[in-house]
């Protein structure tokens, strides 16, 4: 394909990515408010609803702006070479190759971010302080950026040199190699996330002794569910919203609970919390969603192997010769598409799974105690519980509420 032929497909590609994107995201805050659905009349008002709608219209707006300021600049950057320029002028120090990838990549990386923190303050500090969601502070908020940047160059910073390298050394069978690196760095993601990862940012503590451990050590047992460790994370130091999750394998299994989640649910709803997210791990849906990541990451490796080495894509992008960098850059806004049909697939079954954990759920413990919390959760984030069907098709990885209270409450 031709330099120039390349560049306009880059464009396409963008603007279809970009109006897609606000057409779906401009019909689901378009959706008409309902009524008060007779499932939900105790928790939830007219005038919550009305809230709720505010919220999203005020975040749809929001990411319009900053998704529009975001696309008008990669096209700048593409259709003035301005990417090019960068390596040409990174290339004039007399770098090694690897030194100079990675030096281009600080400083698109830093840049981005840069041009990007505004937009992530507003939304922190205007949007969700009005709403009530904000418990970050200022300090909290920044030494969070700072953290980032460092776990960005120790942990990213060093998978990309290792990534580079074999780019340079071993050519197009680079691609099966690193992706063996993958599949080894998402396993240890996975067992070791919240014992080295999550304590960089936040505070975790054994849950105490009570009716709320009995119970769920209790459950555990009968589901024949291994569980030594329950956590309590300060979810609290940054938002009001409540969660929980666990990581791992075998016996580095950990329960992580929102200390928000705690304050906000009676124990037997936090049980069947609980039982959800044991229902995911009984139904293989880990194992199953970790080995659809790493055929991604596999089919991504190839298809990049097909285009990393070719002159066109660097010099369509303004480079001045063949460049590694500027071929990735250029082949992962080619991946746009096919990674959108790709995350396409992954919410439907991400929403099938989320079914079949409510129904484990329910099985094994109750299904009313699951409902309300869901319901709970709901009203107390505005959540959306009207969205447009194509919006979800893309978008959700969780079945709207409304559906999975109907499975529920059959």
């Amino acid at each position: 394909m031709s330099v120039e032929s390349l560049k306009y497909l880059l464009v396409g590609v963008l603007v279809f990515g970009y109006l897609v994107r606000k057409t779906l995201g401009y019909l689901n805050v378009k959706n008409p408010i309902p009524r008060v659905p007779d499932t939900l009349s105790e928790y939830l008002s007219y005038s919550k609803l009305q809230e709720s709608k505010a919220y999203q219209r005020e975040n749809f707006l929001f990411k319009f702006i900053a998704g529009t300021f975001s696309f008008l600049i990669t096209l700048l950057f593409i259709t003035q070479g301005w990417f090019g320029a960068i390596d040409t002028w990174v290339g004039e120090f007399g770098f090694q190759p690897l030194l100079k990838s990675l030096v281009f990549f600080g400083i698109v990386f830093v840049g981005s971010d840069i041009l990007s923190l505004p937009f992530d303050y507003y939304a922190t500090f205007v949007i969700e302080e009005k709403y009530g969601f904000n418990k970050t502070t200022v300090k909290t908020f920044f030494s969070d950026k700072i953290k980032g940047y460092l776990l960005s160059i120790l942990v990213g910073g060093g998978l990309l040199l290792v990534f580079l390298w074999l780019i340079h050394q071993m050519g197009k069978d680079f691609w099966w190699q690193f992706w063996l690196v993958a599949i080894v760095f998402m396993v240890l993601v996975n067992l070791f996330y919240t014992a080295w990862i999550l304590p960089l940012f936040n505070k975790l503590t054994p849950l105490a002794d009570g009716e709320l451990k009995h119970k769920i050590m209790h459950y555990a047992k009968s589901v024949k569910f291994p569980l030594d460790n329950i956590f309590v994370m300060d979810g609290s130091k940054r938002s009001s919203k409540a969660n929980a999750f666990f990581s791992g394998f075998g016996r580095r299994k950990k329960v992580v609970l929102y200390d928000t989640l705690l304050e906000q649910h009676p124990p037997d709803e936090l049980v069947a919390v609980l039982a959800h997210e044991i229902g995911h791990y009984k139904k293989k849906h880990i194992v199953w969603g970790m080995l659809a990541a790493v055929l991604q990451v596999g089919l991504m490796l190839f298809l990049l192997a097909q285009f990393i080495f070719s002159e066109n894509m660097s010099f369509a992008l303004g480079g001045k010769a063949w460049s590694a960098e500027l071929n990735i850059i250029g082949f992962t806004m080619l991946f746009a598409p096919i990674s959108m049909i790709l995350g396409i697939g992954m919410n439907w079954l991400s929403r099938k799974n989320e079914f079949e954990a409510d129904a484990f759920a329910k099985q094994t413990f109750e299904g009313k105690p699951l409902a309300e919390a869901l319901k709970t959760l709901s009203v107390k984030t505005l959540s959306n519980i009207n969205p447009h069907p194509w919006y979800v098709f893309v978008n959700y990885s969780h079945p709207p509420l409304l559906e999975r209270l109907e499975r529920l409450e059959k």
